[in-house]
């Protein structure tokens, strides 16, 4: 197993890893919006949702992948309420390529997030 690291995208605010490589797949923490400086986007669903994959992007370039190798994403969303706004900024990354994908609402994410979104993809 190989930690991934990167400082293009938040610390991890626990005690655990951005990601993780296990022989040719990488295995994303959830992101939420922080920035790279470790500060709550503020704003709403998608404005959130934009942070998030600016994230994921930035921890799957360190782990030399892309969205493009993504197989299956998970999306945590705190009310069902904001899918569609958020389903709308995720089609915006994931528009040729669709993975997999999960998504369920949960009574509360870290840091108050309205999104946490995590990925699987293929080590290029």
């Amino acid at each position: 197993m190989k930690k991934v690291e990167t400082t293009k995208a938040p610390q991890a605010i626990g005690p655990y890893s951005q990601g993780i490589i296990v022989n040719n797949m990488f295995y994303s923490s959830g992101q939420i919006a922080l920035t790279p400086e470790g500060e709550m986007v503020q704003g709403d669903v998608k404005e959130q949702t934009h942070q998030v994959f600016k994230n994921l992007q930035a921890v799957l370039e360190a782990a030399g992948a892309s969205l493009d190798t993504v197989v299956k994403t998970t999306v945590f969303l705190k009310s069902m309420d904001d899918f569609a706004a958020m389903n709308e900024v995720y089609g915006q990354y994931f528009n040729e390529h669709k993975p997999a994908r999960s998504c369920v609402a949960v009574a509360k994410l870290p840091k108050d997030a309205l999104v946490e979104i995590e990925v699987v993809a293929l080590v290029k």
